[in-house]
């Protein structure tokens, strides 16, 4: 049995958040959700989530999971908000604590902030199974970008965060802390072992040269033309690309806002004393 997919994009992010559902029972879950952020004003707004919202009360879907397939570096996450409004589980992969053990010291924060995913309402282990109603999703770890990284592989379709992009944009870059090229290499070979026909759901897309976005591909098309990792790319090869690649690259714009935010679920810092929640920047720790 296969899923039904709906995508919304936010073009401030390039961000593209799905709603998956079984046909049958109208169970859903929702992956790499979006709450909007001005780093400008340091303000947040839930319009993009609100679609989300929109669409699944509109057409009867009841939530189960509110997924992330790792902790994002590019946008915050609205899980609690979706939850909030929808109900449903938050579920990361298990390296998470990994990531929150990194950037705990990073962002100094507090010293009851846990490093044990707890935060999260499910940690994902590599190979588990869970429902979404008749449908059943299985737990891919496939790290490189972060050590958490998963894809939730459901049906024909396969939902592989910022492992891949569009075969024309290539792939992720890898020189977060935690990240590694070779990892990466090797867990694209693991998706690209899946059935040609399988449908793969990014997180992101760019619009190289000015195309439309687009945000769904398949394994065959991902092994013919990935301008990075197709199947005529060796893991030596790859590894020396993506390194000098990443040399290049600037920040994402709200690294420090996402990651310390997205590693607590998508909760802020706790407020301090006037009842206002601070978001740090540190200074040459990056």
């Amino acid at each position: 049995m296969n899923p039904d997919v709906k995508t919304f994009f936010d073009e401030a992010t390039f961000t593209a958040t799905h709603v998956v559902w079984d046909p049958e029972t109208k169970r859903a879950a929702i992956i790499d959700s979006v709450n909007d952020y001005d780093p400008k004003s340091g303000r947040t707004d839930t319009a993009s989530a609100d679609a989300v919202i929109g669409f699944v009360q509109e057409n009867g879907l009841e939530v189960d999971w509110i997924l992330e397939t790792h902790v994002h570096a590019d946008h915050l996450t609205a899980a609690p908000y979706l939850q909030e409004k929808l109900g449903g589980r938050i579920g990361i992969g298990a390296k998470v604590a990994v990531v929150q053990g990194v950037f705990k010291s990073v962002f100094n924060a507090e010293d009851a902030f846990a490093t044990d995913g707890r935060q999260f309402d499910r940690l994902f282990e590599d190979g588990e199974q869970f429902q979404i109603g008749n449908l059943t999703v299985q737990v891919m770890h496939t790290p490189g970008h972060t050590p958490a990284c998963v894809t939730y592989v459901v049906g024909d379709a396969a939902f592989v965060g910022d492992t891949l992009f569009m075969p024309d944009f290539g792939t992720a870059r890898c020189d977060f802390p935690g990240g590694d090229a070779r990892q990466l290499y090797q867990s694209i070979k693991r998706i690209l072992a899946l059935p040609p026909e399988t449908r793969l759901f990014l997180c992101h897309d760019y619009g190289p040269g000015g195309r439309a976005y687009e945000w769904v591909t398949t394994v065959a098309a991902q092994r013919e033309k990935n301008i990075h990792v197709n199947d005529s790319v060796d893991e030596d090869g790859f590894v020396a690309m993506r390194t000098e690649r990443d040399k290049q690259l600037s920040m994402p714009v709200l690294i420090l806002p996402s990651v310390q935010v997205n590693m607590r679920a998508g909760v802020m810092p706790p407020p301090e004393a006037n009842g206002i929640s601070y978001l740090k920047l540190p200074v040459d720790a990056l």
